[in-house]
């Protein structure tokens, strides 16, 4: 390959999507000491009694005992095609799980989304399973700095993103579309094994962007997403879109979790080619926070230019907003200036 080949090819590699999946996990990271008012969010493990919706089992027993939200909402859903009082008690905790859902606030402070969304650019993807409104509230704090932020996709839904079908718009819940009328709440996918991803338009839109992603992406990282047994579909359809390992020689996965790494690995075996992974139980020690806005270009560098990457001039745990405007300040002023030109960003992390 010659000099002129090898630009465009490197070119190419760096220009490639950085998808990052959020489990559960991630927003239990984001908060550990509970949202701006103190409210503490959960996995899905004790969920139920960690955020105190007991009472809203009343009159039925539940037979599982599992202390999972999924084991207890796939009981619910099974037993209410034949049982109306558990019919009954499924909407009712959908309703309620909405509104709690909606109450939460990100803290003042920057939050481990804070870092993630200004950490990325418009050719990558959020895609979250989470329907806390999190995500949505960084974005709307990292306008303040930029307008080149990542795509973002709702793929069990979301309680602060509405959707239009008439207009095929999606953003905040209860904004106006172009139409006039108000953005309405998005459907919430609940755990049940058969989920019904093409039972939303606004659903399905959201995996069809991260299948599109996922075709292209260079790097993929996984945040706090266990693989659950209720979606198994999911995970069947990502590895769809990511295709064949053996196809994907010159891609880097990373795995962002608090299990072990054998568990964790096993879980994703069949996207990771040999020892093409990183593993890590800080989000700190990611790429994307290690090297900001550039984590592609990086990635290429070290992988395949052989530079040695400096991972100190990233972001850092107990940063400000003032202290992350000025590790990503110049980054964001040369994206400007080069949004028009075909030319490779430069990788300030070596």
């Amino acid at each position: 390959m010659n000099e002129s080949n090898f630009s465009d090819y490197e070119y190419y590699m760096k220009s490639r999507p950085h998808v990052v999946i959020l489990g559960a996990g991630a927003s239990c990271a984001a908060i550990p000491y509970g949202d701006k008012n103190g409210k503490k969010i959960s996995a899905m493990s004790g969920f139920i009694e960690k955020l105190g919706l007991d009472d809203i089992f009343p009159k039925i027993d539940i037979h599982t005992t599992s202390d999972n939200l999924e084991d207890i909402y796939m009981e619910l859903d099974e037993r209410g095609k034949k049982e109306s009082d558990c019919a009954a008690v499924k909407i009712e905790l959908e309703k309620v799980i909405r509104d709690y859902m909606s109450e939460f606030v990100l803290p003042e402070e920057p939050t481990i989304y804070d870092f993630l969304v200004i950490g990325l650019t418009r050719k990558d993807l959020i895609a979250t399973f989470n329907w806390d409104p999190f995500l949505v509230q960084a974005i709307g704090r990292a306008m303040r700095y930029t307008d080149n932020i990542p795509q973002v996709a709702f793929l069990h839904g979301n309680v602060a993103t509405g959707f239009c079908s008439d207009d095929n718009i999606m953003g905040n819940v209860g904004m106006p579309c172009r139409c006039g009328k108000p953005l309405k709440p998005m459907k919430l996918l609940f755990p049940i094994k058969k989920k019904g991803y093409n039972s939303s338009v606004a659903i399905s839109k959201s995996w069809k962007e991260l299948s599109h992603s996922l075709e292209q992406a260079y790097m993929l990282t996984i945040f706090g997403y266990s693989a659950p047994k209720s979606d198994t579909e999911a995970v069947s359809m990502m590895k769809k879109a990511w295709g064949s390992i053996n196809d994907r020689k010159l891609e880097e996965i990373e795995l962002i979790d608090i299990r072990n790494e054998d568990d964790v690995i096993k879980s994703w075996s069949q996207f990771i080619h040999t020892h093409h992974y990183s593993y890590h139980t800080s989000f700190f020690d990611s790429t994307v926070a290690r090297c900001p806005r550039r984590s592609c270009e990086a990635t290429f560098d070290r992988l395949m230019n052989c530079i040695w990457l400096d991972g100190k001039k990233g972001f850092k745990e107990g940063m400000s907003f003032s202290d992350i405007d000025k590790v990503t300040y110049k980054l964001i002023s040369e994206e400007k200036r080069k949004q028009d030109d075909r030319s490779i960003l430069s990788n300030p992390y070596t």
